[in-house]
């Protein structure tokens, strides 16, 4: 007789063998896949399908939310987009160093993550915002894949419950032993796990979390994690330098090289002024 354990380890597939991302018409869950063709029957031009994750394939920090809300990402394509959720999210991760560019809310908006990508534990929009815990369960293959292909993943920020519960265990970890608490840290696998309550509106607004609450939490994240930023700008003066060496290369194109990457660093240092 298998354990309880050893069943939801059957049940939950090899990450190597899942796709990072669940296919845009998603249809593990009925009850989420009828959802989404109410949605796309009542709003054609909405994105109306498994949100993908949004950020840096390199990144070291991933962030893991509930799931799309229904006029937000699932709207909009992209996590935290479009709902109250991104209003927070968004601009914290710009004050730490995380995001280029201007957030607007829109997923064509130029705003790019830097070391940092957001994720849901739930890929589709659910009904009242609430997926079934069976629903988590099956969508969690994916979270585990998304986790397993970041080579350079250090820290995760688990945002509510759910999502925290649900990486947990995706990491093969157990809910008891990493309990979720808005502040808490656990270690699985070589990995920081990081929680904190949502960035939902109805959090925000009824003052369960404050911008400085949320803000602590990045501010511990990007303390573990270094200036990411930086060590991409070293590296890109290190190619340059290498390219002004070599004289295989069309003249002046290392030059141009640690060029362009000065005048980055220039402009990250005046913006920080």
């Amino acid at each position: 007789m298998r354990t309880p354990t050893a069943e939801r380890m059957a049940a939950t597939p090899d990450p190597a063998r899942v796709p990072a991302e669940a296919p845009k018409d998603c249809a593990l869950c009925p009850r989420l896949a009828a959802y989404r063709a109410e949605n796309a029957a009542a709003h054609a031009d909405w994105f109306n399908g498994a949100v993908p994750s949004f950020g840096d394939a390199r990144a070291e920090v991933l962030i893991v939310g509930l799931a799309p809300g229904a006029t937000g990402a699932n709207r909009t394509g992209r996590p935290f987009t479009g709902d109250g959720a991104g209003g927070l999210l968004y601009p914290t991760l710009a004050k730490f160093g995380f995001s280029h560019g201007r957030f607007d809310a829109r997923a064509d908006d130029g705003l790019e993550l830097i070391g940092c990508m957001a994720t849901n534990a739930v890929r589709c929009v659910p009904p009242q915002n609430k997926p079934t815990g069976a629903e988590t369960a099956t969508c969690r293959r994916f979270l585990a894949a998304r986790i397993a292909a970041l080579p350079r993943l250090r820290q995760i920020v688990t945002l509510g419950k759910i999502a925290h519960d649900s990486t947990v265990r995706a990491l093969g970890g157990r809910t008891a032993a990493h309990p979720f608490g808005h502040g808490a840290v656990s270690r699985i696998g070589g990995l920081t796990l990081r929680a904190s309550y949502h960035c939902s509106r109805y959090n925000t607004n009824t003052g369960r979390l404050t911008p400085e609450m949320f803000e602590a939490v990045f501010r511990d994240v990007r303390e573990a994690v270094g200036d990411t930023e930086f060590r991409r700008l070293r590296a890109r003066l290190t190619k340059g330098l290498e390219e002004a060496r070599r004289g295989d290369l069309a003249e002046g194109s290392g030059e141009d090289a640690v060029r362009r990457a000065f005048a980055s660093a220039r402009g990250r240092s005046k913006m920080q002024d």
